[in-house]
């Protein structure tokens, strides 16, 4: 039995962002600091996740904030010929003598000393303050500019999506989280649509959790929002639940290895990237929907 249009109604809405909102502009002044041991000239704070993106439900606990390094930059070649890589090479030269691995140790510095017992530095990805007070949960992820490039003819004259780069242990992540939300947006606004549904696709997440249908971890947030992001506009129309059934439908039976994330930069369904979605986690979220939603 399909789910109730006036239970979709509620999913699609979006959850309070006022006390996020403050927590973010007052995390974001204390990062800005002309006090803190790194340059804040050379630093740029972005809102990120589900409270950045405007697809936040009443279940979304945490704020999501990017602290870049804008001093210096990672890398990405492949894209290019030979001899566009030596350019680059020539052009730029050694590596940076402030970068990545500096900034992340001033930064944790600075973060430990403004709040103190709240700070938890040991997870993988990223540095969380406990909320306290007004104050929400929030990941802090430290990270240096990143560019893939696509041409180089010269400084000044070359190609290349921005993004972000940070280290997990000896490995580099990736990822490029203003595209992911511009895309997003433009998404959002060819269809009127888009967001209501990411929250509606979340909400029945999050109810199949609590429900046992889904484990913990499958289908986190950004992977919902990449999933749908690749659905034709048309699917978007009608009622909610047409619109339900039209992303579904089309999801289940696209090929599954040519889905981008919502940045359109990196595939969404690949095993052994820490970057996509693991194919045998993208198919059991799938079918709980499917099960979920005929139950």
């Amino acid at each position: 039995m399909a789910i109730a249009e006036s239970q979709l109604d509620t999913w699609s809405q979006q959850g309070k962002t006022a006390q996020f909102t403050t927590t973010y502009n007052s995390i974001r002044e204390k990062l800005l600091d002309g006090h803190a041991p790194y340059p804040v000239k050379n630093v740029e704070i972005r809102l990120q996740g589900s409270y950045g993106n405007d697809t936040n439900v009443w279940a979304d606990s945490d704020v999501d904030i990017v602290l870049k390094h804008t001093g210096a930059f990672y890398h990405d070649l492949s894209e290019m010929p030979a001899e566009k890589q030596q350019a680059f090479t020539k052009a730029y030269g050694a590596d940076a003598a402030y970068g990545y691995h500096h900034f992340k140790t001033d930064a944790l510095k600075w973060i430990n000393g403004l709040y103190k017992d709240d700070v938890d530095s040991y997870g993988k990805k990223a540095v969380k303050v406990r909320g306290n007070g007004n104050r929400r949960n929030a990941d802090i992820i430290i990270c240096q500019e990143f560019r893939r490039y696509r041409d180089f003819n010269g400084i000044g004259h070359e190609e290349f999506a921005e993004g972000i780069a940070f280290y997990i242990g000896n490995q580099r992540i990736e990822n490029f989280p203003k595209q992911h939300s511009d895309n997003c947006t433009a998404k959002h606004q060819e269809t009127g649509n888009f967001k209501h549904m990411v929250r509606i696709f979340k909400n029945m997440r999050n109810r199949m959790i609590e429900n046992g249908f889904l484990a913990e971890g499958i289908a986190p947030s950004y992977f919902i929002e990449g999933m749908l992001w690749n659905v034709p506009k048309d699917k978007f129309a009608g009622t909610y639940a047409e619109a339900w059934v039209a992303c579904f439908n089309w999801i289940v039976t696209t090929d599954k290895t040519k889905l981008t994330t919502a940045s359109g930069l990196h595939w969404l369904v690949r095993d052994n990237s820490p970057v996509c979605w693991p194919t045998a986690n993208f198919n059991t979220f799938t079918a709980a929907l499917k099960k979920y939603w005929e139950s």
